[in-house]
């Protein structure tokens, strides 16, 4: 079987779904261990698959959940870091 490239994830895309794990998180659908989980996942699929575009790209579209508080300084911290964005 050949390797097949899979498409790269656009940085509005990684935005929406750590977006909608702080609202999971926030309302109680996902409990600490569920978010955990799921955020682990998460990195783990964008480093298979990669996201799309520049540095400065990937950074301006998630920069701001950070400002926001939609993404906590330590996830963010390991977002950057596991992404190879640090």
């Amino acid at each position: 079987m050949a390797d097949e490239k899979l498409t790269p994830i656009t940085p509005t895309r990684v935005a929406q779904e750590l977006k909608t794990l702080h609202d999971g998180r926030q309302s109680g659908k996902f409990n600490a261990n569920e978010y955990e989980h799921r955020f682990s996942r998460m990195i783990s699929e964008l480093r298979d698959r990669q996201i799309g575009g520049t540095r400065a790209e990937i950074m301006a579209a998630l920069s701001p959940l950070k400002a926001e508080g939609t993404i906590s300084d330590g996830d963010w911290k390991r977002l950057v870091k596991q992404l190879g964005l640090a």
